[in-house]
């Protein structure tokens, strides 16, 4: 059997620039509420201490990354089987839309900190399920000569969009002392009123996704199954997958590893900036804003990259990047805010590149009506192990206090991202990029 990029012929514009709209519509949940807002705000003194604040989020998003693990190919397996990945799609993506205003309830008090955790944690589940179907429609939408570029557009289309509302929510509401509709900063009200801001901006810029895509017709359609049997079919198709490409399985055991550090860069990079170097809340923003300009535009070019010399060298290179630039940040972490300006600049030129390369890796490989199967035990692999950056944040941040005595040690947690880092890069090193056709 062909893979499906193989049988996709070709495609058109208006259909690439919808479904990256996706990544641009679904942004500010990544940005502006896991990254640069929500997650500096939930770990705020208002909140508790900076370590227990810390801490409780790395327990949270532990947690969120088992119940994704547990349900990514169930719900994978079924999209594919019914053919209705694009409906799957849109109402999770309406569900995450909800979610991110319902944060508008969490005030600045310690009684809300379990609150907006919780609240958080859904989202991912939410947010990771559906990206799942987001990825199985990229067969639909690129092909094996383009699928790195409009991987890496649909990517850099997600760090502009975090721009533009990054932007929007600090100069409408947090920066101004008093602004737009009389919001100000008295019990959280600028952070609040920006992510009813954040499900607007959901439902209304993943509207042409919905309405200029269409699911790919299929013959083979058959019966949701249960979670039993799907797991069933799940250990059918890891045989399947071992048996015709080995490698595809190593390199599901290294993405795994370094797309949880990657996600530990996003999660708890703000946290740092804020924590350990002193960043306020606004300073926070024009960071993100000024990062995601830099990632969106590396990460499209190597994109270009990526047709030209493989995913593979792109995720070594990037892998290699921020292993040497996260030793930097822990080792000049007492130089001050200029170490993270420029360190943190410099690392979010690889995030994206590597985690676009991640999935056109795979994407290659896919054989018609797999993509849901396939795309979902790719999260669920990620996140078998997805307790590994957050436990091995917190758990520096403790030894940062037995070592060094001190009582904010929160710069260590930096170390711990880069262990997993490192460990997906030498695991990755020796995976195959040409490799048979998953059977």
């Amino acid at each position: 059997m062909g893979s499906a990029l193989a049988a996709n012929e070709g495609t058109s514009k208006k259909k690439i620039i919808s479904w990256a709209m996706w990544d641009w519509g679904t942004q500010p949940f990544n940005t502006v509420i896991t990254t640069f807002v929500f997650s500096v705000y939930i770990t705020s003194a208002s909140f508790g201490s900076e370590n227990y604040t810390s801490q409780s989020l790395a327990t949270s998003t532990t947690i969120a990354g088992l119940f994704i693990a547990l349900l990514a190919p169930v719900l994978g397996q079924n999209s594919d089987r019914r053919g209705a990945k694009l409906k799957s799609l849109r109402y999770l993506t309406w569900a995450l839309a909800a979610i991110s205003a319902s944060l508008y309830v969490v005030r600045p008090d310690p009684s809300y900190l379990w609150v907006g955790l919780i609240l958080l944690g859904v989202g991912s589940v939410v947010g990771e399920i559906a990206g799942v179907n987001y990825n199985a429609l990229l067969d639909d939408v690129a092909t094996e000569k383009n699928v790195g570029r409009v991987s890496g557009f649909g990517w850099g289309m997600g760090y502009l969009g975090g721009i533009l509302v990054l932007l929007l929510i600090y100069f409408l509401f947090i920066q101004p002392d008093v602004g737009l509709f009389g919001v100000t900063g008295e019990d959280g009200m600028d952070i609040r009123v920006s992510m009813l801001v954040c499900g607007l901006w959901t439902l209304v810029f993943t509207l042409p996704t919905f309405l200029n895509l269409k699911e790919r017709p299929r013959t083979n359609i058959t019966p949701a199954t249960g979670v039993i049997d799907s797991y069933r079919e799940l250990w059918r198709s890891v045989k399947r997958i071992w048996r015709a490409s080995p490698h595809t399985i190593y390199f599901l055991l290294a993405s795994a590893l370094f797309r949880d550090g990657l996600a530990g860069v996003f999660a708890f990079g703000a946290v740092i900036a804020a924590g350990t170097f002193g960043f306020t809340a606004g300073e926070v923003i024009i960071f993100g804003a000024a990062a995601n300009i830099v990632a969106g535009l590396s990460t499209m070019a190597f994109g270009l990259l990526d047709d030209r010399i493989g995913p593979k060298r792109v995720i070594i290179i990037s892998l290699a990047a921020l292993v040497v630039l996260g030793i930097s940040i822990f080792f000049l972490y007492d130089r001050g805010p200029i170490v993270f300006w420029i360190s943190g600049m410099l690392m979010t030129m690889f995030v994206g590149p590597a985690q676009s390369a991640s999935r056109t890796f795979l994407a290659r490989l896919i054989p018609v009506g797999r993509a849901g199967e396939i795309f979902g035990l790719y999260a669920t692999t990620g996140r078998v192990v997805s307790f590994l950056s957050p436990a091995a944040f917190g758990l520096m941040i403790g030894l940062g206090v037995v070592v060094t005595g001190k009582e904010n040690t929160q710069y260590w947690g930096i170390l711990g991202i880069v262990v997993v880092l490192l460990a997906g890069l030498l695991v990755m090193i020796p995976v195959k990029e040409k490799q048979q056709q998953i059977g």
